[in-house]
């Protein structure tokens, strides 16, 4: 049974798994501080067959390796690149045989890493050989992520090298660890608590998140709350949605229809009630 991603964010996961083969993987304990995981995906399409797959994006800095025939705003194929945080819905148009590998970095690993200041990124794909050097020996790497795994490390692994000091000692990137981790709390759905509970001012938590994550923590704590909407979905939710908007600390239900059609492009009962493969 072809893989499906179990990462929030993936609409329509089931369809996903139809179409393209997907893979994922741990990264090495070298760079488990500053990566999140290894991805993949291929496919290999029958003509006229097109195949969208959207995301509803982390607060994530993706490094990829990109082949094949494919579409996405920002982007050639093939090429090697950096893509910033992505505030808005992501779409990729599969077709014919192609595909991608991937590093996603922890929510401001790729800027404590490297030194681009995230926000100087976000929304924005840029090849990868004009900010890392050496990004361009990446370019013939194909394979599934586990394949891909160990190149990929030990590239990501070459910019801590550089910096045997900087990157492992970089407090203010543990204070923006603990703030991400924060997050996974549904209790905490107001700036104001965000940054009392990391012993900052809000212009303080601003500065920070901008300058490691790219966004800002009201756009943090709004995204959140739309991946567990569409993980509940997706899960098989029958509740009432003013109970799910609620739950997930929307005060108006209209607010949370708005806010999910937005980002999503369909209503929330429109995508719980979409059809799926038997």
């Amino acid at each position: 049974m072809p893989a499906v991603p179990v990462s929030k964010g993936v609409l329509r996961p089931e369809e996903l798994a139809r179409h393209v083969a997907f893979d994922e993987c741990a990264p090495t304990p070298a760079v488990a501080r500053w990566v999140e995981r290894i991805w993949s995906v291929a496919w290999d399409l029958p003509p006229g067959l097109e195949h969208v797959s959207s995301v509803v994006p982390h607060p994530s800095i993706n490094l990829t390796v990109e082949r094949g025939a494919g579409r996405r705003e920002g982007a050639t194929v093939p090429g090697v690149w950096v893509t910033g945080v992505v505030t808005r819905r992501f779409d990729v148009s599969c077709h014919r045989d192609g595909g991608a590998i991937g590093v996603k970095f922890h929510p401001g690993g790729f800027a404590a890493l490297t030194g681009h200041a995230a926000a100087d990124l976000t929304d924005r794909v840029l090849a990868a050989t004009d900010l890392l050097p050496g990004a361009a020996d990446l370019a013939g790497l194909s394979g599934s992520a586990r394949e891909a795994a160990p190149v990929l490390c030990a590239y990501v692994g070459s910019f801590a090298a550089r910096h045997p000091a900087g990157p492992a000692t970089d407090h203010a990137y543990d204070a923006v660890t603990a703030i991400v981790r924060d997050l996974s709390d549904p209790s905490l759905t107001r700036v104001d608590d965000l940054a009392e509970r990391a012993g900052l001012s809000v212009r303080g938590l601003q500065r920070l998140l901008r300058r490691y994550v790219g966004v800002g923590p009201k756009w943090l704590l709004v995204r959140r709350r739309l991946h567990d909407a569409v993980a509940e979905l997706d899960a098989g939710y029958d509740g009432s949605l003013a109970d799910l908007a609620a739950e997930l600390g929307w005060y108006d239900q209209n607010q949370f229809t708005r806010d999910f059609t937005a980002l999503v492009g369909t209503p929330p009962g429109a995508y719980r009630d979409r059809p799926r493969p038997s």
